[in-house]
Parts: C-alpha cells; structure tokens; sequence
C-alpha cells in the first residue's frame, strides 16, 4: 500500500515488450474504487519508452482506493494494488473548478481569481530561458500561463524536442526544411519535458493553460494539418498522460477558426472527446481570432476563452458578455502591451492594466499579454509572448498588488447594478468597488446603487468608509470620514450631506467602500 496526499499524482508503471507500436497496439486502462464511496474512476495508461507501460492517477477524496489494470496483454492485465489517499499538502487545493456565479474555485472551494499570463512557446526555448521565465512568473505574482504543446513559426529558436517520432527531414528548393513524421509514434522525452514544465509551474503556484493546437505551424513541421485520425491518437495520448495533472487546464486551440485544416465540427468532435476522455473533468475551452465566439453554451466547454478587446473599452461590454454566456468569462487576449509595429501590440502598461481592472469589475477575468521585440515587424525570443523570459513592460510589476486587492474583497467582483450602474461593482453584502480606469477625476460624489447584486438591497441609514487605492503606484490610503446613506432618486444611495471623497486626481484610481456592521 502506498501513501498519496489527495490531489496528488500516484503512477504504476509495468515493463513488457513488444515487437508491435507499442503506442498504438498495446492497450491499458486502471480501474481505481474507493473502499468507503464506490466511487469508481477508469484512467488509460500509455507507453512512455524503454519498454515501460504507465497509468497514473490523481485521487480526489481521502481513504483507500483498491485499483485493478485491464488490458490485452497478459503481461499487462490484471495487475493489483492499493493506495491510501492522505490529508493534501500544504497549500494544495485541488484543480480549479467552475464556482458559484460564473467565478471559479479549488476544489476544497477556496475562490480562484485567474490573473494570468501567455507565453507560446517558452517550453520549447533554452533550459535558462525556462528558468527565466519561471522566475519572472513568481516575481510577478501571475497564476495562470497559456502555452501551446507544438512550437511556433514565428520564434527564431528551433525545439530541441518535438512531440512525435521524427522520420527524416531535408531543404527544399526554397531552403526551408521539411519533416517527415511517423503521426503514429510519439517522442517520449519530449511529454517528459512538458510534464516537467507543468509541475515547475505548479511549484511556484501557476496553472498551466495548455493549448493543444494552434495555426502557428504554418506548414513548417505539419502538425497544424494532421489528419483527424492522427489528431484523435494525439489527443488520446496526451490526457492519459497528464489528466492526472491538478493544475492543467484544457485549450482546445488558439485561435481555432484560423486552422484551415479543421472544420467546426472537427473542433467540436476533439473537444468532446476530451471532455470525455479526461477522467477528472478539468477546465477546458477553446479561443478563436478575433471577437470569434464559438457556441460557449455546449456541456463539454466550462467556460469561455475569447479574443476580444472591444468589450473591455467599457465595463458595461464585458458585463453584457458575461449576461450572455453563463458561464466564467475569461477574455484571454485583449492585445498585448508592447512595441510591435502590428496594431495587436502597442498597449502601454496602463492600457494593459486598465483592460484588466475594467473585466475584472465587470465580473470577468482578463490575460496579461506582452511582446516587446528587437527588430522590427517580427517578435523572436525575446518577446514574453513568444519564449517568456523576463517581462520587459511595466504592468506585471503590478500584478501581485491586483492579486492582494482582489484576495481581500470577500466575493468576486461584479457590477452591482447591471446596465443601470457601469462604475460601481459589488464584491459581496457590505463591500463595493468604483474603479475609474483612465478618468482622473479629484472628487467623486458619494453615491453608491441601492441594488447591490444578489445581495440585500440598501434601505438607508447604512454607513461606510472608503479606501482610496492606486492600482498603479500600489498603495491604499484608508479615509478617516464616514459616510451615511438615504435614498435618492433613480434608486440610488447618497451620503446624507451631500459630501464628496477627495480623489488624487490620477488616473487608475479603485475605490473599496465597506459598510460598517
């Protein structure tokens, strides 16, 4: 019997040889029972080199889970054991899951706000790079990354690993290399640095968004115009390797409709299969080009991954967005902060953060984005976005303070008064939110919407404090006044004096209003 902390990973692993592929023609599966529940979970195994089969499994509930292996093989079938699933480590708390009102949550429910970061290709950079990019993450506080499996066209860094067995490759006429892959076989130790890279996230507190296929290819390597067949087998290998993973999250693609390979019902086949397929149900979505939206609304997609930065000109935008898809809302690229001669990326810092601060009032989470390039028209390694590294703008140095704001507000954000009030969000029963963006107001009038949510309603007679926080400087500056409430019209609440709250007159300015019990 071995000891497994709950959420953990436990693997068995079985040598047999064969002279077949042993990728495609060897089937395993484990059947894992828990002792007091029942509850059952099937996992598939897979072959991972040197004549070694594995099944891994990632126990959710404590106790003893008795497991069983099935398999055509004699070698391989039948084979028995027992774990006993432990108290989880510290600081463990399971995959994130689609929480209450379009939010999201660990699983032991600890709330999940995803501030999060891209960076395409970093896995497939230098080891140093790697490292950079992993240090620059945890100094910067972000705990999400969205990163793609196959490496990209545009990053001048050629993969020492690629994912499947590589058969022969040589110039064309034009001088550009072309592969030969054997689609059928897969390269061990490449899965073997990818598994490393998502649990070094993991270390440091990042779920890894994964992103399965992209157009980025561009007829390079041939792995953005596989045939279905050969997409199904990939997609089987890769979640009996790593759906036993707690902080993997499933990308169907980046922008999906630019795949002219696949069609619509191509996507919405492999996404239900990994849906299916994935034992444990983590996250998964799919994001398309630009203001691209895809039936968000079908079960196997739990919640939205869009590319759209209109809607964050305004709360009111993200805030209709988040009315039509009932799900979570992440808006997973809104352009990017840096200097590219393309439009897609010339945020300045404060644009960056603005765009975020405005989805998150809106009840929405926005990605940080970055592509700082040295030459011109083109990004190479030394973008975030293309190899990570470290982040060249000034807004990640602002993402940790957003992450400590939003970790002392008692819900998740969202605005209070929908279409009636743009400025004022709710973030629980006696907390409130106005956030001015990049309107540098030097006062602002006391006056808060009566409906506050889902929450009671105020009546009158309430009183409140205000914190006035500058989410780019990073500081909080607590007011001393208290402010008392009646009923004013169009269903609003002001102070009964008809005081202001003296502003800095700054821009990116958040107020934190709490009554007092």
């Amino acid at each position: 019997q071995e000891r497994v902390a709950q959420w953990s990973r436990f693997e068995a692993s079985y040598k047999y040889h064969t002279p077949q592929n042993p990728f495609t023609d060897v089937e395993l599966s484990a059947m894992f029972i828990h002792d007091a529940t029942a509850d059952t979970v099937r996992v598939c195994g897979f072959y991972d080199g040197d004549d070694t089969f594995r099944v891994r499994f990632m126990p959710t509930k404590q106790g003893r889970w008795r497991y069983v292996t099935t398999s055509g093989v004699a070698e391989l079938n039948g084979k028995r054991g027992e774990i006993e699933c432990t108290a989880p480590a510290a600081g463990e708390h399971g995959m994130v899951q689609v929480g209450p009102d379009q939010s999201f949550c660990y699983a032991d429910g600890l709330r999940y706000d995803p501030v999060g970061t891209t960076s395409y290709a970093w896995i497939h950079a230098s080891e140093a790079r790697q490292q950079l990019t992993l240090q620059s993450l945890g100094k910067a506080g972000f705990n999400k990354l969205r990163f793609c499996v196959f490496p990209n066209n545009s990053v001048n860094e050629l993969p020492s690993l690629y994912p499947f067995k590589l058969l022969s490759s040589q110039k064309d006429s034009t001088g550009h290399t072309r592969y030969v892959w054997d689609y059928s076989r897969f390269d061990p130790k490449f899965f073997q640095h990818l598994e490393k890279c998502i649990d070094e996230l993991k270390q440091i507190g990042v779920e890894a968004d994964l992103i399965l296929f992209t157009p980025y290819d561009e007829g390079r390597w041939g792995f953005d115009r596989m045939t279905q067949e050969a997409n199904m087998r990939y997609l089987k290998y890769v979640v009996s390797r790593l759906a036993s993973f707690s902080n993997l999250w499933w990308s169907m693609a980046n922008e999906w409709d630019l795949v002219k390979a696949k069609t619509l019902d191509d996507w919405l086949c492999m996404s239900r299969y990994v849906h299916e397929a994935d034992p444990y149900h983590h996250l998964l979505s799919i994001h398309g080009g630009t203001a691209t939206y895809i039936n968000y609304a079908l079960p196997y997609f739990t919640h939205a991954s869009i590319q759209d930065q209109g809607p964050l000109y305004n709360k009111e935008g993200a805030a209709t967005v988040r009315n039509i898809i009932h799900k979570p809302i992440i808006f997973d690229e809104v352009c990017y902060e840096g200097d590219h001669s393309a439009r897609w990326a010339q945020l300045t810092g404060q644009e960056m953060l603005q765009r975020m601060w405005t989805g998150l009032m809106a009840g929405t989470y926005v990605t940080h984005g970055e592509c700082f390039t040295v030459g011109k028209d083109h990004y190479t390694g030394y973008s975030f976005l293309a190899t990570g590294g470290e982040f060249q703008g000034t807004s990640p140095s602002r993402v940790r303070f957003m992450r400590d704001i939003l970790a002392s507000l008692p819900y998740a954000p969202r605005l209070a008064d929908r279409s009636w009030d743009g400025l004022t969000a709710s973030a629980g029963p006696d907390t409130w939110l106005v956030y001015f963006g990049a309107d540098a107001p030097k006062q602002w009038k006391f006056s808060l919407p009566a409906k506050n949510d889902h929450f009671s309603r105020l009546k009158g007679g309430e009183r409140f404090t205000v914190d006035v926080i500058d989410t780019w400087n990073q500081t909080v500056k607590h007011l001393p006044d208290v402010y008392t409430v009646e009923p004013a019209p169009a269903k609003r609440m002001v102070d009964k004096d008809g005081r202001r709250v003296a502003l800095p007159g700054k821009p990116n300015i958040l107020l934190r209003i709490q009554r007092l019990k």
